[in-house]
């Protein structure tokens, strides 16, 4: 299948580590250049070293105005353009319900919702001017699955399906097509670092703990970054034509609700 992604560019925040750089990988394999947005971009420097001037690394901090505007210029004065934005930026803490303050809240929502509606107001003119563009939405699956422990994160990922819709209705006329990911487990950094203090408490170690986790998945396993940005890749792409304002659920079947 022709993706049409190739000379196109696209910015990925978050893409330093674990879905969003699976995802930068992705997309560049497809011949896309790509931005990778991320606080610390230390960890591009193979990435940015094999692209060849394909991939650019920009530390950008996303909860503020300045590093949105950083990211989106850092593009246009790179690469002259900006076709595809992956918001993948950004992981909210976890916390008892009865514990947890307006603190914790508002610093979950400050990179996931303000973050993510930032960079797509920046990034929605220039799409709809050239009458081509996607924006994939990346938002855990914990968004419609809250628990009395997971509540910063589960509103935080929450908000982005609302703003995905909002988007999407604003957006489609003008051939900008907005969708959203939602994955369950996935072996990333951040989740093996939710089942460290379990681990050490249990002399195992995290990886044996997501394994087991996944293990009670229907699909028997957590998912890999790299399935998940394939699936971003397609929602990024030309080949991907009439999907609009959807939310794809890639959590091993984890999701009870119908649809």
């Amino acid at each position: 299948m022709e993706l049409g992604i190739a000379g196109r560019t696209a910015v990925v925040t978050g893409g330093s580590k674990g879905i969003g750089r699976a995802c930068v990988e992705a997309l560049r394999a497809e011949g896309a250049d790509v931005v990778a947005v991320s606080r610390d971009v230390s960890a591009l420097d193979d990435l940015v070293a094999d692209a060849a001037g394909h991939v650019i690394a920009a530390a950008c901090d996303l909860t503020t105005i300045e590093g949105c505007d950083k990211a989106v210029r850092t593009a246009l004065d790179t690469f002259g353009r900006i076709d595809i934005l992956v918001n993948c930026a950004g992981s909210a803490g976890m916390g008892n319900v009865l514990d947890i303050d307006a603190a914790q809240i508002d610093s979950a929502l400050t990179l996931k919702l303000h973050g993510y509606l930032r960079m797509a107001q920046r990034v929605a003119p220039i799409m709809k001017e050239r009458g081509w563009g996607r924006i994939v939405n990346v938002a855990g699956s914990a968004g419609t699955s809250p628990t009395a422990h997971n509540l910063p994160t589960s509103l935080a990922n929450i908000t982005v399906h609302n703003v995905t819709r909002a988007l999407s209705d604003e957006l489609a006329p003008h051939g900008v097509q907005v969708n959203l990911v939602a994955p369950g487990l996935t072996v990333t950094d951040r989740a093996l670092a939710l089942f460290a203090d379990a681990a050490a408490k249990q002399g195992r170690t995290p990886e044996d703990l997501v394994a087991e986790a996944g293990a009670g998945l229907p699909v028997g396993r957590a998912a890999d970054p790299r399935e998940v940005a394939r699936v971003v890749t397609f929602l990024a792409s030309d080949a991907c034509s009439y999907v609009q304002a959807s939310a794809l659920y890639m959590d091993g079947g984890a999701r009870r609700a119908t649809p």
